[in-house]
């Protein structure tokens, strides 16, 4: 088991969600989070100064998948998050072993409680 976190724009989300679901990728857990990496952070006017923020927004996703359909999820990300060509600030998936997985409601654990 795999746990893949993907953090991507903000903008590709409604992409990345219908080409997971496309994938029959259905489980996965959404959160708005801001971040730092090599993207410069647009500059804003905040009562005539110019204020450039630390932090960009972004979103990030989480899903715990089997072995088997971490290919099915990487590709799937990876097609439906790249603006054309690919750009600084497309995002990143970080892929973990998943020790294991328990189901509240049932109990049941590992792979068939995902």
């Amino acid at each position: 088991m795999k746990l893949i976190t993907a953090i991507i724009q903000p903008d590709k989300l409604d992409c990345v969600r219908e080409a997971l679901y496309a994938a029959e990728i259905k489980r996965i857990t959404v959160s708005r989070v801001t971040g730092h990496g090599q993207q410069e952070p647009d500059e804003d006017v905040y009562r005539g100064v110019k204020v450039v923020p630390n932090l960009s927004p972004k979103v990030r996703l989480d899903i715990a998948c089997n072995d088997e359909f971490v290919d099915i999820t990487c590709n799937a990300i990876i097609s439906s998050a790249r603006h054309c060509g690919g750009e600084i600030g497309d995002g990143k998936i970080f892929i973990q072993d998943l020790l294991d997985c328990i189901r509240i409601r049932t109990g049941e654990r590992g792979g068939s409680a995902i």
